[in-house]
């Protein structure tokens, strides 16, 4: 079996989401990122070295749970 054939068939990793994406599908504007990560209740952001900043798939998708449920 190539190793190609076997990555292809993984399942898909736990994307890092730019912040960008993140606003988008959360529909609040850049202000209101901060004022949320400023009180805690933002998800968990991974800063990169470049100081980008992102968001894991699966912390977003809990966040988005636990608002349903609040």
């Amino acid at each position: 079996m190539s190793t190609h054939y076997r990555r292809r068939h993984n399942p898909p990793k736990d994307e890092l989401l730019p912040l960008s994406a993140v606003l988008d599908e959360l529909g609040i504007t850049r202000a209101s990122w901060y004022r949320w990560r400023n009180r805690g209740v933002a998800p968990r952001v991974h800063k990169l070295p470049n100081g980008h900043l992102r968001v894991r798939r699966s912390e977003l998708d809990e966040f988005l749970r636990e608002m349903e449920e609040a």
